[in-house]
């Protein structure tokens, strides 16, 4: 069973998804900073690529997104299926500089890259999904049974018939466009799915009319916020409260889910005590602990979670972990443990894209499928789509984790302004001796009086110390006095040389 907790001010939501007392997700929703997946765009083709097949579009933000030819809708279809001739045509075919194109961003800029845009657009309801370009009926992959399927498939036709027909007076001028059914429609009643497929469709009408009336880079439509998220997309059979902390926003969110959410809004609770709502399971001492590199494990082992541009890497270690019989157990143990946690970690960070995990390497086969097979289990419960590769020769597991959205480390934090985001600083005694080389370089060139040296104090006592016979054995090589003075520079790498 889960609890839902949303600590809202006008500045920031915070939703934290809690399962048997443990923090398992963080969503955070910054006003100025507000997610855009799920945004549709009018855009204003900039450059085409023809060698990557994609093209940038500017949507009016500050980087241009990025559309490839997977995500272009031709003929019945994005690039991602198979055409008449078996494959999808050249995008500089269909696209081309200054076409203003009707977009919708799939993924939210992150780091340096920008926006991606698909010209196939969708528009998510409480049950169902709009595809106003397409005309079929989909059901969600997770609703298991053959019949059901069909079964559902056949009344969302007739319904989307039904609502068809009434718009269009009967002569079909309307447009039909497909669904899709989401899982939380299983059980949902005929007024519930007509409902939906009406909202829809009068959503899109607008969307419609406002591409005719509008310039490159209008926002045409945008997701709903965080916390009325919560209701249409985190809030489900498992869920036993959504508490919110805020009076005003609990009142909006019990309107917005009588018309689009019913079913939640019974388990949606004002909360008004004293304490801060995330004060309950100690939630802001998870954000800071999600934010270190080291997790600690109960049994005395620990994980170290490396996260870069490119992939993360999660390394496990017994750390003081003895408890079982033989190394063999507590190896196993260790990794087992490992294994629950980094599901959870990888929710909490959002981490997403390729993952790599090192394991404790393990003697016994059993203990390897033991291991993977703990890891699917927990994965299982991820909302997020996760692809999980089995052990590689070199004992680690690969696996990727759908990215759409900033990592929790990467919304919060920035690079560190000493290091540079290199997570280390050179020692004291490096940039000594770089000083003594430039020192060395500006005599070859100029012909000053004296030289000063101006740098952070840990290298000036350095210099004045350990270092002071090598800068008096360069004084008197190039014939000049060097001084030091010692300065409060942000880094100790920083360092000036002044000719006087």
């Amino acid at each position: 069973m889960q609890d839902i907790l949303i600590n809202w001010s006008p500045q920031e939501t915070r939703v934290a998804v809690v399962e048997n007392g443990a923090v398992q997700e963080l969503h955070i929703e910054r006003e100025l900073e507000r997610g855009r997946v799920g945004n549709i765009y009018i855009g204003k083709v900039a450059r085409v690529l023809p060698g990557m097949q994609s093209a940038f579009v500017d949507i009016g933000l500050e980087r241009a997104a990025f559309l490839h030819i997977a995500d272009v809708y031709v003929n019945g279809g994005t690039g991602r299926a198979e055409h008449a001739n078996g494959a999808p045509p050249p995008i500089e075919r269909i696209v081309f500089e200054g076409q203003t194109l009707t977009v919708q961003v799939i993924k939210d800029p992150i780091g340096t890259k920008g926006a991606r845009l698909s010209t196939q657009i969708s528009i998510a309801g409480r049950l169902l999904v709009f595809l106003p370009q397409d005309e079929h009926i989909g059901i969600s992959q997770k609703i298991g049974s053959p019949e059901l399927r069909e079964q559902l498939r056949a009344r969302l036709a007739t319904l989307a018939q039904t609502d068809l027909e009434a718009r269009a007076g009967g002569d079909g001028g309307a447009e039909k466009g497909g669904f899709i059914l989401r899982t939380n429609a299983a059980e949902a009643s005929d007024a519930e799915l007509a409902d939906d497929i009406a909202y829809l469709r009068t959503t899109w009408a607008r969307v419609r009319e406002r591409t005719f009336k509008s310039p490159p880079g209008t926002l045409l439509h945008q997701d709903l916020s965080l916390a009325e998220r919560v209701l249409r997309d985190l809030a489900d059979d498992r869920t036993q409260t959504i508490r919110i902390d805020s009076r005003m926003q609990f009142e909006r969110l019990g309107s917005f889910g009588r018309e689009y959410t019913p079913s939640a809004v019974d388990k949606l609770q004002h909360y008004a005590g004293e304490r801060p709502i995330f004060d309950l399971f100690s939630i802001d001492d998870e954000i800071e602990k999600a934010l270190k590199k080291r997790v600690e494990l109960k049994s005395g082992g620990y994980l170290i979670i490396d996260q870069t541009e490119a992939l993360t890497t999660v390394d496990v270690n017994t750390g003081g972990f003895v408890g079982a019989r033989n190394f063999d157990d507590t190896v196993f143990k260790t990794n087992l443990e490992a294994a629950q946690a980094i599901a959870r970690q990888l929710r909490l960070r959002n981490l997403g894209g390729i993952i790599i995990l090192d394991f404790i390497d393990m003697a016994r086969e059993e203990h390897q499928a033991a291991v993977l097979a703990e890891l699917k289990k927990q994965l299982a419960r991820d909302r997020t789509r996760v692809t999980v590769s089995g052990f590689t020769q070199l004992g680690l597991v690969e696996m990727t984790r759908k990215r759409t959205r900033e990592s929790l480390a990467h919304l919060l934090c920035e690079p560190c302004p000493t290091c540079q985001g290199r997570g280390e600083v050179k020692t004291a005694r490096s940039v000594c001796h770089d000083i003594l080389r430039e020192i060395l370089r500006e005599a070859r060139q100029f012909n000053p009086k004296e030289f000063r040296v101006v740098a952070s104090a840990s290298v000036v006592e350095m210099l004045l110390d350990e270092e002071s016979q090598n800068l008096a054995g360069l004084s008197d090589f190039i014939g000049k006095p060097i001084s030091l003075r010692a300065e409060p520079f942000p880094s100790p790498e920083q360092y000036d040389i002044v000719l006087l």
